[in-house]
């Protein structure tokens, strides 16, 4: 089977108070200094969420001008009462980032694009439905599974890539044909927002709303070959009399025989019969295409039911949660391995360090995003920045009283 090399991410597959317990599972901090690390570590996820339910509400304002879902009356304002806020999108995009996702490039997707679906069907999208298009994925793993073949005849180990969360956003064209809106009920310039999980990168293509199945070659065969059996079959059985006496009546006709044919009751009853029988075999093998062509649809159907995690405005208030998640990790893991350093640490041998026991000690691969997690600090005010660019934490007590000032000052300044 063969392996795939994965990048490290920048995602911490940690949940934030377990992150807290991990740093302190070293020993490096005495009982009281363990207690007082909790709780500035309380402190500062308290600062984090207001600061995260502030962008919150910029992005629900920003989503209400396109919110598809709205259940509320939208008001015409003044325009001096209108905010200036940024684009949705761009909101959107930052929010992403802030929780880890990495963007999914037009090469990966062509790639997916490319590969054999594991739910075994060939599936099509057509991109000239869309004006914009943007793919997040998040966690991505090497991951094994069990494919039968051959009516579950033959079971096959097959080793994919798979992306614990994938995120989508789509705007669709202002002109769309009319026949595809209601095929695929698409909303000329709507839009849809959604998350899912669990999501193998050959399987992309599942995840967008016009998603077409077409026959694979093998599944043409499978029902071609035994059609051209059993159909060579029927015309020389049930046939072969009509044609026979259609034959003999044109020949007639054009003067290709003298003896002339007498169409009978008996002789009209073996042609409608013959025709009867294969018109009812095409019939059959029409409704055979269209049984697994169903069957195919189910499938994904219930692949995507059961990956499905959020839609449109739910989906950024789980992505705040977690990029708030995220944002505590960083800042947790830079502070305590700064604050147990020997000596001031420069940025590169921070990150080095919090890599490397991340990987030997909980054998997690993490790109640490070093530069985000020291900005956090930096603007909490909780490590100081000596000669040559050298970093130390500020002690625990002192940390205790900063984050105190500044929660009195909440509201006053944006901490990310």
């Amino acid at each position: 089977m063969q392996k795939h090399s994965i990048d490290p991410l920048r995602f911490i597959p940690f949940r934030k108070n377990d992150v807290i317990e991990m740093c302190l599972s070293t020993g490096d901090l005495d009982q009281e200094q363990r207690q007082k690390f909790r709780q500035m570590a309380s402190m500062i996820q308290k600062l984090f969420h207001i600061s995260f339910q502030t962008r919150l509400e910029s992005l629900k304002d920003s989503f209400s001008k396109i919110n598809p879902d709205s259940d509320t009356i939208k008001v015409d304002l003044p325009s001096t009462m209108h905010h200036d806020d940024p684009a949705f999108i761009k909101q959107l995009e930052s929010l992403l980032d802030k929780a880890n996702y990495e963007k999914i490039t037009e090469q990966t997707l062509k790639q997916a694009l490319c590969h054999d679906s594991l739910v075994k069907v060939r599936l099509h999208v057509d991109f000239s439905d869309f004006a914009e298009v943007l793919l997040f994925a998040r966690g991505e793993r090497e991951t094994e599974e069990t494919v039968s073949s051959f009516f579950g005849l033959r079971k096959t180990k097959v080793r994919f890539v798979n992306y614990d969360r994938v995120a989508i956003y789509i705007r669709f064209n202002e002109q769309i044909d009319s026949k595809r809106q209601k095929e695929f009920n698409l909303q000329p310039g709507g839009m849809v927002l959604k998350l899912f999980k669990n999501v193998p990168k050959a399987d992309l293509e599942m995840l967008f709303p016009n998603t077409e199945i077409k026959m694979r070659l093998v599944d043409k065969l499978l029902i071609g070959v035994p059609a051209v059996i059993s159909g060579g079959i029927v015309l020389t059985t049930k046939l072969g009399a009509s044609i026979l006496l259609l034959a003999s009546l044109f020949a007639f006709w054009l003067g290709l025989k003298s003896q002339p044919v007498e169409l009978d009751q008996a002789a009209l009853v073996v042609i409608f019969a013959g025709f009867g029988a294969v018109g009812s075999y095409l019939w059959k093998q029409f409704n055979n295409f269209k049984n697994r062509k169903l069957r195919f649809i189910q499938t994904l159907t219930q692949h995507l039911y059961f990956k499905n995690l959020d839609n449109n405005a739910g989906v950024f208030h789980r992505l705040i949660d977690a990029a708030e998640e995220e944002e505590c990790k960083e800042a947790f893991f830079a502070y305590y391995f700064l604050l147990q350093a020997n000596t001031p640490l420069n940025r590169q041998e921070l990150d080095q360090k919090i890599e490397r026991w991340l990987s030997e000690k909980w054998q997690q691969k993490v790109d640490f995003d070093i530069t985000d997690a020291l900005e956090k600090l930096e603007a909490l005010e909780l490590i100081e920045i000596i000669n040559d660019q050298r970093l130390v934490a500020l002690p625990l007590d002192a940390a205790q009283k900063v984050l105190l000032k500044a929660w009195q000052q909440l509201g006053a300044q944006s901490i990310s």
